[in-house]
């Protein structure tokens, strides 16, 4: 047995197999819902698994995931896994030509897609020559046109194979690929190994303890352990942090819980109902509707099971941070640091906000180093933050961006992220902000995440972005578009700058404020910032 994510969810199922391992909800009361045991989720799978093997899917081909979240998208991601073929999450939100460069660029062989998306996966199928095999979850929209490959209908596909395993030997060496949009440039495809994502973004099957010293270590922790653990991954599973989440609670042995959709109120009625003891999600974006939904409309709500809210891929505010801990003073909230290309790197220190900045203790493999030199700064230093040892292999199909993020040194593999950082004498890691997004305003660099921390820490603004935009005399300057919270007074663009002042220098303060009725981010919550430059950029030609 092998450090692979199949082999260690099997020998999971074969130690706790009457366990319940899945709930899907769509939403409480609705009637659609699915409860699959441990072994029911593993033959689910192994039938998927053998009718791809069957329709010619080979080890190492890759397999599209268009799905919203569902019990057939854990499903998938398991079956390629067990037949050593590559799943690749593909975003929902897509629209043809970005789908048509995504199918093509990851060589997709076949894909499962949910059937409302039939007329979106028909237009972009001419551009994926080597897309040959078709599953549809559901039934397609009306009037869609039938894609030039004729879809196999899921139920169809999943009662054709066998419930049984069967599969030849598997090898830590099996990649998952995972594509990230960033916050700018077309998606790339992040290649991991099986074994160093369980290492990295799985934390060796033990995020909050020592990693597993071998395989089998996995399923005689789980047979040591009990249940009662109850994992919610609040946004869609085709972003990594979801996905990632709920493969830690089946390497616990524990619950996982998802909804179709992201419905705070929804949300909070899931975890009082089924006892839900963590729930992650992607910051503000996603804990404020939680927040208000708790002090308003469901007020009350029993959320005495839960022990933590983690967020990924989008920092807390402290504003919410503080709201939420006064409606749940039990929960503990972690503001995690990492990426697609790095899995885990750290956790926020207490004392992070406004004042000094997002500072995270890093685990051991994290460091901050100078791009020229590849080499860790010394205490002070400003560099790029990078992981070493448990890294991805690179790019798929991107043999220039692998160059330039991941590199070896000292008999490591590295991969250096997008994100600029400092590091003090104690090694904790300010995180300064993505540096494709840094505002040099005369010289002067600025960092939105810097600039949204601090106007989110103002109580009556509910969410904002921040970007350049070009000035005649300083070449570019800092603009805000910012959204006010419901019902409360709205703010004058010099009430937003005066706020500022008490948290940033001068040449950081918004001189364009844009009052917006919306902020457009991602399904997790990930900042949109080309929305917010373009939006940035009419106000200040309309002024």
């Amino acid at each position: 047995m092998e450090y692979n994510l199949a082999d260690l969810f099997e020998s999971v199922v074969d130690t706790v197999p009457d366990r319940e391992a899945l709930v899907y909800l769509d939403h409480p009361g609705t009637g659609a819902e699915r409860r699959l045991s441990y072994a029911e989720l593993d033959a689910a799978a192994n039938r998927l698994a053998h009718h791809l093997a069957e329709s010619g899917i080979v080890p190492g081909e890759h397999v599209g995931l268009h799905l919203y979240n569902g019990v057939e998208y854990v499903q998938t991601v398991l079956a390629c896994l067990k037949i050593r073929a590559v799943p690749v999450n593909v975003n929902y939100r897509y629209v043809e030509e970005e789908l048509a460069y995504l199918y093509r660029d990851a060589d997709l062989a076949a894909l499962v897609f949910d059937g409302e998306f039939t007329a979106r996966v028909a237009a972009a199928l001419p551009s994926a020559p080597l897309l040959r095999h078709l599953i549809r979850v559901g039934e397609a929209a009306a009037g869609a046109p039938v894609p030039r490959v004729e879809p196999v209908p899921f139920e169809r596909a999943e009662a054709s194979g066998s419930p049984d395993r069967g599969f030849p030997p598997r090898s830590g060496d099996d990649q998952l690929i995972i594509y990230t949009g960033g916050t700018t440039g077309m998606p790339k495809g992040v290649m991991w190994r099986s074994e160093d994502l369980f290492f990295s973004g799985l934390g060796g099957g033990a995020p909050t303890g020592e990693p597993v010293a071998r395989p089998e270590e996995l399923a005689e922790r789980v047979a040591a352990g009990g249940e009662g653990l109850v994992f919610f991954p609040t946004p869609p599973l085709m972003h990594g942090t979801s996905t990632l989440t709920t493969f830690i609670g089946l390497n616990y042995g524990q619950k996982i819980v998802i909804h179709r959709k992201f419905v705070p109120e929804e949300v909070l009625r899931t975890i009082e109902r089924e006892h839900v003891t963590a729930v992650s999600l992607v910051g503000d974006a996603m804990l404020r509707p939680l927040v208000d939904a708790l002090a308003g409309p469901l007020k009350g709500t029993d959320c005495s099971s839960l022990l933590a809210v983690s967020s990924s891929g989008a920092v807390l505010s402290e504003t919410v941070r503080a709201q939420f801990a006064e409606l749940v003073p039990h929960a503990v909230l972690i503001n995690n640091f990492g990426s697609s290309e790095s899995g885990f790197n750290g956790t926020a220190t207490p004392d992070s906000g406004p004042a000094k900045g997002f500072r995270i203790a890093t685990n051991s493999g994290t460091a901050v180093v100078d791009p020229a030199t590849l080499r860790p700064v010394e205490p002070g230093g400003e560099g790029r933050i990078a992981l070493r040892g448990h890294v991805p292999l690179g790019y798929y199909n991107d043999p220039v961006k692998t160059a330039e993020t991941f590199f070896e040194a000292d008999g490591a593999r590295w991969v250096m992220l997008g994100d600029m950082g400092t590091v003090d004498e104690e090694g904790i890691v300010t995180v300064l902000g993505r540096g494709s997004q840094c505002i040099n305003t005369g010289g002067e660099k600025v960092y939105p995440e810097e600039v949204e921390q601090a106007l989110k820490s103002h109580p009556d603004i509910y969410d904002a972005l921040v970007a350049g935009v070009p000035d005649e005399r300083w070449g570019s300057r800092v603009a805000a578009v910012v959204q006010i919270r419901e019902g409360a007074p709205r703010l004058s663009e010099d009430e937003v700058r005066e706020h500022c002042r008490a948290h940033l220098a001068g040449y950081k303060i918004p001189r364009t404020v844009v009052l917006s009725d919306h902020i457009q981010r991602s399904p997790s919550g990930k900042a949109d910032y080309r929305w917010a430059k373009a939006v940035a950029e009419r106000a200040r030609d309309d002024a």
